[in-house]
């Protein structure tokens, strides 16, 4: 339920800089346009609550089932969008007893009403769908349904679908700005499986007439469309607690493959690590009623909300690699924890706007090893992840296209790196996690965009920090630091200037020797200089690793 501030928010955020023409040569599609815009069709209605009743056939690798969606009329209309891929049937739509038309366009689908919907009231319509979903090739890079097999050969289904969407597997308003404020979640599977959701198990009904048993998941918090999850195989299951500061207990529920249990025992017991690591950067964990969940799938990892998709192979780092040697913490566990903060409590309206989930998740790895070990281990993990910067394409997508095809992860390995930045471009750590804290709990279960995010930092620091996240969020280059050095007696004279595509950017950066460091304050285009005594050429240091820039020597 927040469609009433985001298209506000997403106006705004569209505003917020002058528009770049970064994807002027770039071509949608009017489903990529359906799927991401916010038309008349969908900012009528606010979504409240959806009931999905799914049975899963998975000898047909076939769905069945009904979805109610409960919304609040917003402005009169006659019309309204629903989403649902081309490849599944939409069989029927009703509305108080009786079915309504719907017309087809793309994956977008407009159902049609008799008289019109008046503002302020709460209704509901139900609809009827079948079909076989979209596969995954690669989950969960790549969206749909994975119809997997254990160690023991028996079936295992799991769906992973962020960026192609949950209408890929059932009907619903399919746009990041409208959440329900809870949902329920009834699937039916044949009885030698266990049904995994997101939230909690209410209700598990035997079905013995078909040998099937349903399984009653309720969620009571907003939650993603595509956060919601199925996970299907031969789960057991096992219980954790973890004691927040205050020593309020939060329920921790693992589902594994039975054959895993004892090595997951051991191995998720880091969990309790993580979960206190973010409470105090942040604060305690978002979605405490619905409780906590690791869920083993068949493919890598995703943040569904309070059933985070684990298949990491109860390794260290990501599947054995990508951190250094001397950490043994779990990536999936790590990264995927941090999204219930910044992705499922915190999310954005429009996709281009990913970068505040992923580079906020990506910067809690850092901060992370910060916490369990040290600065300095935080500012080498975060070295190791410079390797994946491409700098090709700006770090913020287009709006309302619905548009994820970025070429690299600099939405995840940059924006990480823009954080670290402006940390010590604010040179103040008490004052940045005073900042960081504050704009999650601020924010929480809410939606923001980029302008909330600078907003607050310049009210926090009454600074202006535009110009920097112009930079580094609307351009692929990071600013180039150029500099001059002359040596006189025993004075090292440096002359140095900012090379930047925004014409007022003025980050501070450090620079100096290893036994003097001074804080300078460079210009685009302007040449300013300082002296060093008692140093060479060799001498001259700047803090690369505190700051993204590139460094180019200008000869004399």
């Amino acid at each position: 339920m927040r469609l009433v501030l985001s298209l506000a928010l997403v106006l705004t955020s569209s505003f917020l800089f002058a528009q770049r023409d970064f994807y002027d040569d770039y071509t949608f599609s009017r489903a990529d346009t359906l799927r991401g815009s916010l038309r008349p069709e969908r900012t009528a209605y606010d979504v409240t609550f959806y009931e999905l009743d799914l049975t899963v056939d998975h000898q047909k690798r076939s769905i069945t089932g009904s979805v109610d969606m409960h919304y609040r009329v917003v402005e009169p209309f006659t019309t309204l969008q629903v989403d649902l891929y081309e490849n599944m049937s939409l069989d029927q739509v009703t509305w108080r007893g009786q079915a309504l038309e719907f017309e087809r366009v793309a994956n977008a689908v407009f159902v049609k009403f008799p008289s019109t919907q008046s503002a302020e009231t709460d209704d509901r319509i139900r609809m009827h769908y079948h079909g076989q979903p979209t596969v995954a090739r690669n989950a969960p890079w790549d969206g749909g349904f994975v119809w997997g097999q254990d160690q023991k050969k028996r079936p295992w289904i799991a769906v992973a679908c962020e960026g192609d969407g949950a209408s890929l597997w059932w009907p619903n308003k399919d746009h990041l700005s409208d959440e329900p404020d809870s949902m329920a979640i009834k699937l039916t599977v044949a009885d030698r499986f266990v049904a995994v959701a997101n939230g909690n198990l209410r209700k598990t009904v035997p079905l013995k007439k078909t040998r099937q048993t349903r399984y009653e998941w309720f969620v009571s918090y907003p939650i993603d469309n595509y956060n919601v999850t199925l996970n299907i195989g031969h789960y057991t299951h096992f219980h954790d607690v973890y004691t927040a500061e205050n020593q309020d207990t939060l329920a921790l529920d693992y589902y594994v493959m039975d054959y895993n249990e004892d090595r997951a025992r051991e191995h998720f017991k880091q969990t309790h690590q993580v979960l206190a690591c973010y409470e105090h950067y942040m604060d305690r964990y978002p979605f405490w009623e619905d409780g906590f969940a690791l869920v083993e799938t068949p493919y890598l990892g995703m943040e569904h909300q309070g059933a985070i998709a684990y298949g990491n192979k109860y390794m260290r780092g990501y599947l054995g690699g990508m951190i250094p040697r001397d950490m043994q913490w779990d990536y999936i566990i790590v990264h995927e924890a941090g999204h219930e903060y910044y992705g499922n409590s915190i999310g954005v309206a429009d996709l281009a706007e990913m970068w505040i989930q992923e580079s906020f998740t990506t910067y809690l790895e850092a901060l992370f090893v910060e916490y369990t070990m040290s600065y300095a281990d935080a500012v080498r993990y975060l070295d190791k992840q410079k390797l994946y910067i491409l700098n090709q394409e700006p770090v913020l997508g287009p709006l309302g296209v619905n548009w994820e095809d970025w070429d690299g992860s600099d939405h995840y390995f940059k924006g990480a790196w823009i954080l670290h930045t402006l940390r010590h471009a604010i040179g103040d750590d008490e004052k940045w996690f005073q900042i960081f804290k504050g704009f999650y709990r601020n924010n929480a279960l809410s939606l923001v965009t980029t302008q909330d995010f600078l907003r607050y930092v310049n009210e926090q620091t009454d600074r202006d920090w535009t110009a920097f996240f112009e930079q580094y969020l609307y351009y692929p280059q990071v600013p180039t630091l150029e500099y001059q050095l002359t040596e006189k007696d025993d004075q090292l004279l440096i002359n140095y200037r900012w090379q930047a595509d925004v014409a007022d950017f003025a980050m501070p950066v450090r620079v100096g020797t290893t036994k003097k460091r001074l804080r300078i304050t460079p210009k685009v285009g302007e040449w300013q200089e300082f002296i060093l005594f008692n140093a060479k050429k060799e001498d001259f240091r700047v803090a690369t690793s505190l700051f993204l820039i590139k460094m180019k020597e200008v000869k004399n």
